[in-house]
């Protein structure tokens, strides 16, 4: 075999852990797949006394990561610390080393990507970064090598797995939010704030760099579109069932001619579409490719092990040298221009579900499709349950779905509809992917 390749390693939490278990414990099966031995020489951690997951040598440990990315025998650092700042710094000072670059950190590329790509092609590095979108699931690979031959028309993804477990949850259990996600939090799939997971933002992070690969546009994270889950009650998505629907937190991107449209949001699924079959704690990723046509890419989506999996897979593929052909050849984050450029959300168009909680008395409703009539959106069907009572002006829940309408003209007939007298809370809308 070749000489070995020194790995160092900045962070050795739930993810560090699992990666310094299979670097340490399946040596002989990483080395044979790549051609050389793996050696995990150094690890940077914030507390050496620590209880971990796996044993690691007291001489391999360090509090310092600059002494493990300035250390001679290492020729790519991991990075698995999290957060901005400081992996930012660590990640350029380890490409101005003369070092290749793993991560898994997703916010990091989001924001900073055209830097860390830059600084790596002017030192004549590799940054690898397959666990950064879907942990487990080889979503990166997917898209920039094995469809190569094709240009991505959309993507749909379930990128955030405590969401989608407390989405499953509320929906088959009967569970509110607040218990659902008491649950997730006490099986570890939720972190004690899991205000970027259950908010979109962790989803949005990953999306932008899923729009990198696929149009070649740098999204900045403040203009993808994002709702999250918070506020979803569980009479929506009993109603969205009652419709044949089920609900679930996406991150989409699809082209319309030259433009590209993103957002993160709840959205109505038919039962039937293979993403609202994904339960609890997964990952899935549909792409369309225009060559190809649907592709679906499951699985585990966090964790130790699957996480783990892919930053060694990458780790593997700088040792064969395969990451370093890719990286030249795809011109992330680049300025180069692809001639793609980003919709605005108020043009994208898409079918409505409009929850309304309205008085149960005549005119209401012709007052309602008034209002969208105006903005020229055209009603797919209704639901009105029956009040409890025959009393009139008794407050009852109206389900309204649309047809295909702009963005921006549905949300200022629900301006125009929340003003309505008759209407006793403010509008509840989700968007419908049919």
């Amino acid at each position: 075999m070749n000489d070995a390749m020194g790995i160092g390693l900045l962070g050795c939490g739930v993810v560090g852990s699992g990666v310094a278990r299979l670097l340490l414990e399946k040596s002989d099966r990483l080395a044979s797949r790549a051609g050389r031995p793996l050696v995990l020489r150094r690890v940077a951690v914030r507390d050496l006394h620590k209880e971990r997951p796996v044993e690691l040598p007291r001489s391999m440990v360090t509090i310092d990561p600059i002494a493990v990315i300035r250390d001679p025998d290492i020729q790519v650092v991991v990075e698995l610390i999290g957060g901005v700042t400081d992996a930012r710094q660590y990640v350029l000072e380890a490409l101005t080393a003369g070092k290749h670059v793993v991560t898994a950190n997703k916010a990091l590329l989001a924001q900073h990507g055209a830097e860390v790509f830059e600084c790596a092609r002017k030192h004549e590095r590799t940054v690898a970064f397959e666990a950064s979108v879907a942990g487990g699931v080889p979503i990166i690979a997917a898209v920039s090598q094995s469809l190569a031959a094709n240009q991505i028309t959309s993507i749909q993804g379930i990128l955030n797995g405590t969401s989608n477990f407390i989405l499953t949850a509320m929906a088959e259990q009967g569970q509110c939010y607040e218990d659902a996600l008491r649950e997730a939090q006490k099986l570890g799939y939720a972190e004690a704030d899991p205000t970027l997971d259950v908010d979109g933002g962790d989803a949005a992070h990953k999306l932008a760099i899923l729009a990198q690969i696929a149009f070649g546009i740098a999204v900045p994270f403040a203009a993808i579109t994002r709702r999250g889950i918070t506020d979803l009650h569980a009479m929506d998505l009993r109603f969205a069932d009652e419709l044949g629907y089920t609900i679930k937190l996406l991150a989409e991107a699809w082209l319309d001619g030259k433009q590209v449209a993103l957002h993160v949001e709840p959205v109505l699924l038919r039962k039937t579409d293979m993403l609202a079959q994904v339960r609890g704690a997964f990952n899935a990723i549909q792409v369309v490719g225009d060559v190809v046509g649907e592709t679906l890419y499951q699985g585990p989506g966090a964790g130790m092990m699957p996480t783990a999996s892919a930053v060694v897979a990458d780790l593997i593929d700088l040792a064969v040298g395969r990451a370093q052909r890719t990286f030249q050849s795809l011109k992330l984050w680049s300025a180069t221009n692809t001639g793609f450029t980003m919709q605005s959300p108020m043009e994208v168009r898409s079918r409505f579900y409009l929850r309304l909680l309205v008085e149960d008395r005549p005119g209401v409703l012709a007052d309602i499709c008034k209002a969208l009539a105006k903005e020229e959106i055209s009603i797919s069907s209704v639901i009105q349950h029956e009040a409890l009572d025959e009393q009139e002006g008794e407050v009852v829940p109206l389900v309204i779905m649309t047809h295909s309408a702009p963005t921006g003209n549905f949300l200022k007939a629900l301006r125009h509809i929340d003003a309505q007298k008759s209407i006793s809370a403010p509008a509840v809308y989700y968007a419908i992917a049919d």
